[in-house]
């Protein structure tokens, strides 16, 4: 991108009279929008088995006029991923790259809301277990389609090409990785600038959250195994307890962030799931963990790393393990992201015309967060496509302010009681997502 081509994407915006066109389409469209979130929020896919949602966003596509492909993506195991590519080319002009995602959690909904999620499903473990949009990609989904359908009926307004991503298996953080192996820049053409939004219970709905620079933490799936000698319980003496050595492990991990780490380097260490044993009575013969790690640097991730292989080892070690024994560390790089970096010129423009769209007051700052998302993929490693991820207030104003005054927070992402505000929430995402892309396509 030349100085001068930035320096003109920075200074442009909607006219008046074309925003008021495109508010116009936007209020026409909300009932249908919010019909379209209920239906998606009511029928959640988990990660790898998003048929029917990437089904719905390929229709949608197609119904507004673009070139759309599906079942994009490939995952190592040479599974094709559910993902959604829809192409709108129109004249001369960058390629600007919209991404939504389209995956739910295992999560049991506890909203209450009339149009709350009942579906169970088994997990790859062969557990039962419930599915929610409990991270809002309901909202990013709906609002990928509302703004699709707005840049598609202004075409006279903007010029280039969109292309349009419904991505899967955020949640699992390989959807992006699934889209780039089965050549996704090949195929379609490689964007010249990303962009996209995910919803937060940190803000009401009408306003967003914009953090220049580095914005989302990376994150990395761990799987230790500790081994161990299994025996009765009421002669432990005889064997290698892998629960007690499970149990100091994970205790001492956290001294990697408060003892290994620099301190002015977030970090963050989590065990998620524990599995060992079949009864009370007995030792078992191995335990494993699950794990994930957060870090903004790669030397701050390869700290964390070291520290979980030294620290399982010495675990194993201190129990009498023998050198055979010793514990297994397992990265799994298919199931780790990079950190997000939002680019800082990209994200100047970015804000200047959430600010013309939604006002100053509705536009706040904000600062990195150890969360992670793996659309930072799609910029290529060394961050060598811009790109920009803001994020957009889903809370009820009423609720979000008392919560406030109350000290409190509103149940957030990844809790059986996140709850959006449907109709204003998916309103300022189309409004915005639409006069991002518009602005930045001239």
């Amino acid at each position: 991108m030349t100085k001068g081509f930035a320096l003109a994407l920075f200074s442009l915006s909607l006219t008046p009279a074309l925003a008021q066109d495109v508010s116009t389409f936007e209020k026409q469209e909300l009932p249908g929008l919010v019909d379209t979130y209920k239906q998606i929020h009511a029928h959640p896919e988990l990660s790898h088995f998003e048929a029917n949602t990437s089904a719905l966003v390929a229709s949608e596509l197609r119904k507004a006029g673009y070139t759309v492909t599906d079942h994009v993506g490939v995952y190592p195991d040479g599974s094709r991923a559910f993902g959604v590519v829809g192409l709108l080319k129109n004249g001369a002009g960058p390629t600007l790259l919209v991404r939504g995602d389209m995956d739910a959690l295992p999560i049991i909904e506890e909203t209450g809301v009339p149009y709350a999620s009942h579906v169970m499903v088994k997990n790859k473990s062969g557990q039962n277990v419930g599915v929610m949009e409990a991270c809002g990609h309901d909202v990013h989904t709906t609002v990928l389609i509302g703004t699709a359908r707005a840049l598609a009926s202004a075409k006279s307004q903007w010029h280039g090409t969109l292309m349009i991503i419904g991505q899967p298996s955020e949640e699992s953080i390989d959807g992006a990785k699934a889209m780039l192996a089965d050549h996704l820049y090949e195929r379609f053409g490689r964007p010249d600038m990303i962009i996209g939004l995910h919803d937060t219970n940190g803000a009401p709905a009408g306003k967003v959250i914009l953090t220049s620079g580095p914005a989302l933490a990376s994150s990395t799936s761990v799987d230790v195994t500790l081994h161990g000698i299994g025996g009765h319980g009421a002669f432990p003496e005889a064997g290698k307890d892998p629960i007690v050595m499970a149990a100091m492990l994970i205790v001492q991990m956290q001294t990697i962030v408060s003892r290994e780490e620099n301190p002015l380097a977030p970090a963050v260490v989590t065990v998620g799931d524990i599995q060992g044993g079949t009864r009370r009575n007995v030792i078992p013969n191995e335990v494993k963990l699950e794990l994930t790690t957060r870090a903004f640097t790669d030397k701050s991730r390869q700290v964390i790393l070291d520290g979980i292989r030294q620290m399982a080892v010495g675990v194993a070690t201190s129990a009498g393990m023998a050198a055979d024994k010793m514990p297994t560390v397992t990265v799994l790089e298919d199931e780790s992201t990079p950190s997000l970096y939002n680019n800082p010129e990209l994200s100047a423009r970015v804000k200047a015309i959430l600010i013309k769209t939604i006002g100053a007051n509705n536009v706040m700052d904000g600062q990195p967060t150890m969360g992670s998302e793996d659309v930072g993929v799609f910029g290529l490693p060394g961050n060598k496509i811009p790109t920009t991820y803001y994020f957009l207030g889903a809370m009820y104003p009423d609720r979000f302010a008392a919560a406030q005054a109350a000290g409190k927070e509103l149940p957030g992402l990844h809790t059986s009681k996140f709850e959006p505000d449907p109709e204003p929430t998916l309103e300022t995402g189309v409004k915005t997502l639409t006069a991002v892309s518009m602005s930045l396509l001239q």
